[in-house]
């Protein structure tokens, strides 16, 4: 065997990529490799990648699940473009994956499945391990599959089971690369299989195997990568879905509401209602809807009595929800839309990331039905944004979208725990009794927002429903001026959230050659990219949007500044369009991409290389 191309020193920061069928615990083995590098103190940036079937036929290409991280000593803002290690746990994973390993990246394969037969279920003509396809990568061919089963032949577990221990010896061989303790893990099976025992040692012993694997071999070099320097603090791995949940928690705390989920289980947005379930000590209720549509209703019913409402979905489901959010606008009632976007349209690429959604948040409701939208930008962020979403939506008493994506929710990043005396109040406009000659639809101060009554508060006993509504007394009124005012108060009040807004603040310098603009998800790639592009001398600037509707008023004072303005956003240019209704004046290029994958840095350089 070769030697392993990686340099045995310290070095910045490694890109691993863990591959394998869909029922080999990828996903699992990235998860625990992640926390392990976290919790001695390296940042990390994940980005889980699984195919959307529940079960693909095995050993084939279209069942392959992957998970790929990158971890270092400075500051990590993606998953990595493409791997310095890629584990294969068979001839499909190898063969669906090696398009994202370096050239001369060092290849870890499960020997023992590459047989004839999973190599045709991978439609290899050839032996990659033998036709000399694979020379310009280090490989290292270990015999996973007969280790493991070798380490358990007296273990007392069948041999399904026995297999399914074997994604720990891969674990195993990476962890002595790059001088991982196993501590955490070991203390992770004992945890998850406390009623099994047997599970509980056999996990154990495959994952030291593949240690000593590592160790014997000499085959492998030793690969050290210091903590990375970052702020003090308490942190915790966090994916974006989970943040989001706790980012909704901490703002009905602070709200002093209790908080309502009315949801429909959908990919990726599913482990939202999955978190928040978990919380009924934290007045948390769940509810898990026979739809879509009675998901969101419930949740405006939850508003209405006087709840922090939430609803959680994907694209479909935003699409479903439509006329429901519509009737939260024309009723004035504070609530939280999470769309978790995914590919589309239909059902599409449901496991895949896309930003294609923007549109529809913004304009799909019939009617005028203006609603705030925000965007999170990273998976730690999903926290302040949520948080964010619940301050606005409670103060303006009106719906608020957060828009989330596949990438940012399923991938993972250390984030800093929060102390909730840190955070900014809330105050809700709910009113329990009446003062004055207040009502249920008295507006008092410049937000335009309305007041907030509780049913069968004494004296002030209202009307609310889906017809438009008379300004003052709220009562059904079909009068053209009444309705005028309406839809412009209700588009005013939306406009008015600017000042909630804080502005805009661009990385690098505040005039230049290319301006690039994002939104949402893409924050890492894009800031990565620029980061390189300005160390190189260039005059690249990035502005990065998460509010979306309305946008910061310093925008176009900012925009300006610059020759060009490039939007890149993973749709065929939705908020490049958006931009052109809101600020006529400028021209504006693009970039996108609508492959169900996050851009790479290098085709941001590239393209931002082609305006300067």
């Amino acid at each position: 065997m070769s030697k392993i191309q990686l340099s045995e020193h310290d070095i910045d920061n490694i890109t691993i990529r863990f591959t394998g069928d869909s029922g080999d615990g990828m996903q699992l083995v990235g998860t625990l490799f992640s926390e392990t590098s976290a919790l001695i103190g390296n940042d990390i940036s994940t980005f889980p990648d699984y195919p959307s079937e529940i079960r693909a036929p095995q050993g084939t290409v279209s069942g392959v699940s992957g998970f790929q991280v990158h971890f270092g000593k400075k500051k990590i803002n993606t998953p990595g473009d493409y791997a310095d290690v890629l584990v294969a746990m068979n001839p499909a994973a190898l063969k669906a994956n090696l398009k994202w390993a370096k050239q001369g990246a060092t290849v870890i394969v499960d020997a023992d499945t590459f047989s004839e037969k999973n190599l045709a279920k991978a439609e290899y003509e050839l032996n990659p391990l033998e036709d000399g396809s694979l020379a310009s990568y280090n490989v290292i061919q270990a015999p996973i599959t007969s280790q493991t089963q070798a380490v358990l032949e007296d273990s007392g577990l069948d041999n399904k089971s026995v297999l399914r221990c074997k994604n720990m010896f891969a674990l195993g061989i990476t962890y002595c690369i790059f001088h991982r303790p196993l501590d955490f893990t070991n203390a992770f099976f004992e945890k998850k299989f406390a009623k099994y025992p047997q599970v509980i040692e056999a996990n154990k012993r495959v994952l030291r195997e593949g240690y000593i694997f590592a160790e014997n071999t000499h085959a492998l070099g030793s690969i050290h990568i210091s903590p990375a320097n970052i702020e003090k603090g308490l942190y915790r791995n966090m994916n974006g879905n989970a943040a989001t949940a706790w980012g909704l928690m901490a703002g009905a705390e602070k709200s002093g509401l209790p908080l309502f989920l009315g949801s429909y289980p959908i990919t990726p947005a599913s482990e939202i209602l999955h978190e928040l379930s978990q919380y009924k000590n934290l007045k948390v209720r769940t509810f898990q809807a026979e739809d879509e549509i009675a998901g969101i209703c419930t949740a405006i019913g939850a508003s209405y009595a006087g709840s922090m409402a939430v609803t959680t979905t994907s694209g479909p489901g935003l699409a479903l929800k439509g006329e429901a959010i519509g009737l939260a606008v024309m009723m004035e009632l504070p609530l939280v839309i999470v769309n978790v976007q995914r590919g589309g349209p239909s059902t599409g690429l449901p496991t895949k990331t896309e930003q294609s959604d923007l549109m529809q948040a913004l304009y799909g409701r019939n009617g005028e039905a203006p609603c705030i939208v925000l965007a999170a930008s990273t998976p730690a962020n999903c926290f302040d944004y949520a948080f964010k979403a619940v301050k606005m939506a409670l103060e303006l008493m009106t719906p608020v979208i957060l828009l989330t994506d596949g990438f940012s929710a399923n991938g993972s990043s250390p984030w800093k725990i929060v102390k909730m005396d840190d955070l900014p109040s809330i105050t809700h406009r709910q009113i329990t009794k009446k003062t004055s000659e207040n009502t249920a639809f008295e507006r008092t101060d410049e937000s335009l927002a309305r007041n907030w009554v509780i049913p069968g508060t004494p004296e002030l006993m209202h009307r609310i429903g889906s017809l438009e509504k008379d300004y003052v007394t709220g009562q059904a009124s079909h009068l053209p001026e009444n309705h005028q005012k309406m839809v412009d108060l209700r588009q005013e009040k939306v406009e008015r959230a600017v000042s909630s807004v804080p502005d805009l603040q661009l990385v690098g310098d505040d005039s230049g050659d290319v301006l690039v603009v994002g939104w949402g998800g893409t924050y890492g790639y894009l800031v990565s990219a620029v980061d390189e592009l300005i160390e190189g001398g260039k005059k690249v600037s990035l502005a990065h949007f998460n509010y979306i509707n309305p946008l910061p008023e310093n925008t176009a004072d900012l925009f300006s500044k610059f020759k060009t303005i490039l939007v890149c956003e993973l749709n065929k240019g939705q908020f490049a369009d958006f931009l052109r209704i809101k600020m006529q004046e400028f021209d504006y290029e693009q970039y996108n991409k609508v492959q169900g994958l996050p851009f790479t840095v290098e085709e941001i350089k590239e393209t931002c290389e082609q305006y300067l």
